[in-house]
């Protein structure tokens, strides 16, 4: 059993990283954001997981903002709106060799973690990526969750959020940690079902000192709920 489960991680990691390969080799002569779409797809294909969405996409929206549990987070998101998104990473991200290369071709937004002008970095970056037509995505937890707590949200999304007047839609995944987690390397395959919840959008208000906090109470609901649902499948 644990043959079989290293194989199929191994398996997992490789369907990445091929996608990401396709993207690097193949960005520049494709349409934006074809290239990130087609290379989303082939993760979520080769995966063989079974998507399933609920609510609708508000198509005026400035920024996205979801849970973070996955390495398939990402390609899932992708696969689930036509909009050109523009993702928030830590910078180790963009410093990464090969892989590195699968953020900074998108043009997607780098954070140095720890800086003391971080925000107002972040801030120009998001301004000109929505100037230029695109959707800011972002992780607002800023790490990976490990179990199925949604973990604190940092203030980061709000700032952004609250300082360029942005319309926010909130999107939960569900299901994603069970199919692939790199920190355990785990990856359940075949027919693996994943919910992707569009939650109702809003403008962000600054008077509002506690939309952050009460979007995390929400979203946490809406992970519990559907996580129950996909467990009595």
């Amino acid at each position: 059993m644990k043959t079989f489960a290293k194989i199929s991680f191994y398996y997992a990691a490789g369907i990445i990283f091929l996608a990401v390969s396709f993207l690097i080799s193949f960005f520049k002569l494709l349409p934006k954001p074809f290239g990130i779409k087609v290379s989303s797809g082939i993760v979520n294909k080769g995966l063989f997981y079974k998507l399933k969405y609920f609510g609708k996409e508000d198509p005026h929206v400035n920024m996205f903002i979801t849970n973070h549990q996955s390495g398939v987070d990402i390609p899932i998101l992708e696969s689930a709106t036509k909009r050109d998104l523009a993702w928030v990473a830590k910078q180790e991200l963009f410093d990464m060799p090969w892989l590195g290369l699968g953020v900074k071709l998108p043009n997607d937004i780098p954070l140095q973690r720890g800086s003391k002008t971080a925000i107002i970095s972040l801030i120009k970056e998001c301004r000109d990526r929505i100037e230029n037509g695109r959707v800011v995505a972002i992780f607002p937890e800023g790490t990976r969750s490990k179990n199925k707590r949604i973990a604190k949200f940092r203030p980061g999304a709000k700032m952004v959020a609250d300082k360029l007047k942005l319309r926010v839609q909130p999107v939960v995944l569900v299901g994603t940690s069970k199919v692939f987690d790199s920190g355990p390397r785990i990856f359940h395959p075949f027919n693996q079902e994943i919910h992707v919840v569009f939650l109702e959008p809003f403008d962000a208000d600054r008077d509002d000192k506690e939309w952050l906090t009460k979007l995390q109470v929400k979203m946490q609901e809406t992970y519990d709920e559907h996580s129950d649902l996909i467990s009595r499948r």
